[in-house]
């Protein structure tokens, strides 16, 4: 509702209307303010007039406007809407229908309708373009158009012997050229064709998570580590970054300043040699900022001037060239050559980009420097290097100390997901909402006193580890939340039990919370709750640690021991939940969240005599319940419902055999392709739907979209929108191929 106060002004406005006798009798009367009520409402009513009088204003401009309106702007410049369901890209493609016939065909304007009508990111490569053919005398020599890695000229012969290379084919920024394919698009097949058009597709989402502990890794002598605080493997993402976005650092979105974006512009797993791509070039600039900070002296800069403007690939190839010069002993010191380095780095190559942007590591309180980080392969934890502080695997998100223990490491990194689901550092408008009475921050211990006193919200201000975590045992009312874009981590090194002792009827909030442990130990409820909340909640629900180890992380289960009239879970990431002993719960509502158990054996949910509601969920496991109301739902498990003649399973879906109660429109899961792109939590690609999911499924939910956490994505219905609009706007007789990246 809006702040205006017209309610009131309205209200005061009519109240001195009436005449004061009769405010005075309604003042009196045996029920006093009948009078006052009835203007009241008089008053709502006109304070609504009143608001959509001022809209009308706003209702002309496309930017401003209700969503009723825009269908009538939308027919002055005869623009085809996409769908009602995708209301921002409505908007937009409304907006901008001028702008975009204007370019009609360009691939600037292509590649925005990829982030206009999707939010996604997106490259477009004209399949023309990547055809091999034989080079002849006339052919100039562009060399800014020659491959970045093995320079590699338009329609040329690649160096196949570039690793580098190698790992960037069949992507948008291939450097290798191919041969016609004329078969129908589809997966790797008929990309190459004069009449192809290559949309490159980035669905996963960068989130930034500043100051970690990092997760000492066992027998590394304190040297080693994982990025996640939970002692997992997880890939580093590269953030969205384009120079013409208004996401872009300090720059606002100006897409006639349109360029085809780098690769690490573009929100992706970040590559381990891309991450250690580091070209070098001493300009004048650099050579006369040296010597005026007295690194060099005026002979040695004019020595060192002879290497200007000269491109070096390698560090090692820098390092010789400065080897060869007279003062070559100078250029080589450990604090000029740390300077010269730093100076030297071109703006166009991966480290200068990456780090520390996209990932950073403290020591000590003390960002360590460009020239320090290297990277390389960390599987075995093993490395050759010697001459640098910190090599960094970026595929498995892990790090290692070289040449000393550091002293309280800290660590940025940007990790990839598909929605705002779990904890995460995303930004959440129910926490701006709350009056915060305590603030804890530090890490360390997190004992009873801070988890607050009752009547009061406690805040965790950073995103560091806390362990351990004592037991509340007198929980009255109850709040424990994250500060907004923060991912506190939580280490149970023991059950974490929260009890209401004496007293009946407690409320208990968790908001923002991510709780892990590697002994098993659960989230244990006991006494009397009239409601409980967990909302953007992550109880890790395990699994292995890395996809080349064995160590599996165990799921932190939700048991409930107590009475609970309402538990509402929402946006959040969990274990298994049970009841157990003399638990008993009235009714649980599930909402946008994962429900996952990675042991078949135990139960996603098991919930006896309880009434469970599932509105957009996904289920991985069994679940078993009183009563059942599931809508949208995805449960990749057998269903027990007792109570069959009450309740509804309506656009959902199934394994069959599930004894459920009245069906709508449901789909039983049978023999078929894995659903999911992955099911190891920590993957960017968790749970997300694969595509070749059938569209009973994919398209199965209420709104046309997909079944399961992720209908609010509308996913399907943005690629729809994101089809037709390519359609409308792109070059004459050609094809377009959709690739999804990620």
């Amino acid at each position: 509702m809006a702040e205006d106060r017209f309610k009131e002004y309205f209200t005061e406005k009519i109240w001195e209307m009436i005449p004061a006798i009769y405010r005075h009798e309604d003042g009196l009367a045996d029920k006093p303010d009948v009078l006052r009520s009835m203007v009241e409402v008089m008053a709502e009513q006109a304070a609504n007039v009143r608001r959509s009088h001022d809209r009308l204003w706003e209702d002309q401009c496309i930017e401003l406007c209700d969503q009723w309106a825009v269908p009538y702007i939308a027919d002055l410049v005869g623009t085809r809407l996409a769908s009602a369901l995708n209301a921002r890209a409505r908007k937009v493609d409304v907006a901008k229908t001028i702008y975009y016939r204007r370019r009609k065909g360009t691939l600037a304007v292509l590649e925005e309708l990829i982030s206009d009508i999707t939010s996604w990111e997106g490259q477009v490569v004209e399949g023309f373009r990547r055809l091999a053919r034989a080079r002849h005398g006339l052919d100039p020599l562009p060399n800014y158009e020659a491959g970045r890695f093995t320079g590699t000229l338009p329609g040329g012969i690649a160096d196949l012997g570039s690793a580098h290379a190698a790992e960037i084919t069949q992507g948008p920024f291939d450097e290798y050229y191919h041969t016609p394919d004329l078969r129908k698009p589809k997966g790797r097949d008929g990309r190459y064709g004069i009449q192809r058009l290559l949309f490159y597709l980035y669905r996963i989402r960068a989130f930034e998570v500043t100051q970690v502990s990092p997760c000492e890794l066992p027998g590394s002598g304190g040297m080693g580590y994982t990025f996640d605080p939970s002692g997992r493997d997880i890939p580093l993402y590269m953030p969205r970054n384009r120079p013409h976005n208004a996401q872009h650092r300090g720059n606002a979105a100006d897409w006639g300043q349109w360029r085809s974006s780098y690769e690490w512009e573009l929100p992706a797993p970040m590559r381990c040699r891309l991450l250690g791509h580091a070209e070098y070039q001493i300009e004048d600039q650099a050579i006369i900022e040296l010597a005026e900070d007295e690194v060099l002296s005026q002979a040695q800069a004019d020595e060192l001037s002879k290497l200007a403007d000269i491109r070096y690939t390698t560090e090692q190839r820098l390092q010789d060239a400065l080897g060869e010069l007279p003062s070559s002993a100078a250029f080589l010191d450990v604090n000029n050559y740390a300077a010269l380095l730093n100076l030297a780095l071109i703006d166009q190559c991966g480290k200068q980009n990456l780090y520390p942007n996209a990932v950073n590591v403290e020591d000590n309180s003390t960002t360590v420097s460009k020239d320090q980080v290297t990277s390389g392969n960390l599987s075995t934890m093993v490395t050759t290097v010697t001459d640098k502080r910190i090599q960094i695997d970026p595929k498995n998100g892990r790090l290692l100390f070289i040449g000393g223990i550091p002293s309280t490491p800290l660590v940025t990194y940007h990790y990839g997901y598909s929605a705002e689901i779990g904890a995460g550092t995303y930004f959440r408008n129910e926490i701006d909402k709350l009056t915060i009475d305590i603030n804890v921050s530090g890490g360390g211990e997190l004992d009873a006193t801070e988890l607050g006193n009752n009547d009061s919200i406690t805040q965790i201000d950073d995103s560091l580890t806390y362990r351990p975590i004592s037991d509340k045992l007198a929980v009255e009312s109850m709040a424990v939340v994250a500060a907004n874009q923060q991912r506190p981590y939580l280490f149970l090194e023991t059950n974490w039990v929260l009890n209401t002792g004496e007293f009946e009827d407690a409320t208990l909030l968790l908001d923002g919370l991510w709780i892990g442990s590697e002994s098993s130990n659960q989230v244990i409820l006991r006494g009397d709750y009239e409601e409980v909340t967990l909302r953007h909640m992550t109880l890790d629900p395990g699994g292995l640690k890395g996809g080349h180890g064995s160590d599996v992380l165990p799921a932190v289960q939700l048991v409930i021991e107590g009475n609970i009239e309402l538990l509402v879970i929402e946006s959040s990431i969990m274990g298994p939940i049970r009841i157990e002993g003399n638990g008993y719960v009235e009714k649980i509502v599930i909402k946008d969240s994962i429900i996952h158990s990675i042991d078949s054996s135990v139960p996603a949910l098991t919930l006896p005599d309880a009434e469970l509601h599932l509105e957009r969920i996904s289920v991985i496991g069994d679940i078993s319940a009183q009563n059942l109301w599931a809508t949208d739902s995805l449960i990749f498990g057998t269903g027990d419902i007792f109570d069959t003649q009450s309740g509804c399973f309506r656009f959902s879906a199934a394994k069959k055999n599930s004894r459920l109660p009245r069906q709508y429109r449901n789909v039983w899961i049978e023999k078929m392709p894995a659903l999911f792109t992955s099911t190891r939590y920590g993957n960017p690609g968790y749970l997300q739907l694969t595509e070749n999911t059938p569209d009973s499924i994919a398209r199965g939910a209420e709104n046309g979209s997909e079944m399961g956490a992720y209908n609010t994505l509308i996913n399907p219905i943005k690629y729809e929108g994101l089809r037709s609009k390519v359609e409308e706007y792109m070059p004459f007789g050609l094809l377009p191929v959709y690739i999804f990246e990620s």
